[in-house]
């Protein structure tokens, strides 16, 4: 697994092995990427269910201001500082070791927030409810998902604005909020 583009590009990440996560692949983060390309500059990016970092360690290098990695796993979390560090990141990224609902109890408002929790755990729709107060008005959340999973087509001021799907296994889904 490595950096896509930007200030890391090419850079290598390392990951928990074994069944704990399960990495988004280059395809589905080019694609993610490519959809909110023009609204990462000077951005504040969330990467919830963080996983080893790469979503919210992508979003730097492609110039986002700051990214808070939040993830419930403490050898996760553990791997997400080795490849902030890594990748020269320390001074904008903040890591958070909590479960995802407590974190946004008590969060800051981002302008993107990228999701990629554990599939078939309904995490999504508990999260969704609580993710929309925030994110800025105009702002984005993407979410990695199963296919077949049915997302709603809104929470409070989220409304969806596309699905797309990668493969059998694999479905994103962007939400815009509302102002």
């Amino acid at each position: 697994m490595r950096v896509i583009t930007g200030t890391a590009r090419g850079k290598r990440l390392i990951t928990l092995e074994g069944d704990e996560v399960r990495p988004t692949t280059d395809k589905v983060k080019e694609a993610i990427f490519s959809v909110i390309q023009f609204d990462i500059p000077g951005a504040r990016v969330l990467d919830l269910f963080g996983g080893c970092g790469q979503l919210g360690i992508e979003a730097l290098s492609r110039g986002a201001d700051s990214a808070v990695i939040v993830d419930l796993g403490r050898r996760s979390v553990d791997i997400i500082k080795k490849n902030v560090d890594a990748c020269g990141f320390l001074g904008r990224a903040k890591i958070v070791w909590s479960d995802a609902a407590d974190y946004l109890k008590t969060s800051p408002v981002f302008d993107i927030a990228l999701l990629d929790p554990p599939y078939n755990k309904g995490l999504l729709d508990e999260v969704l409810p609580l993710l929309e107060k925030k994110i800025s008005d105009g702002g984005t959340v993407v979410c990695e998902h199963e296919a077949g999973l049915a997302l709603g087509d809104r929470y409070g001021r989220l409304v969806k604005i596309k699905e797309y799907g990668y493969g059998k296994h694999v479905a994103v889904t962007t939400f815009r909020a509302e102002d």
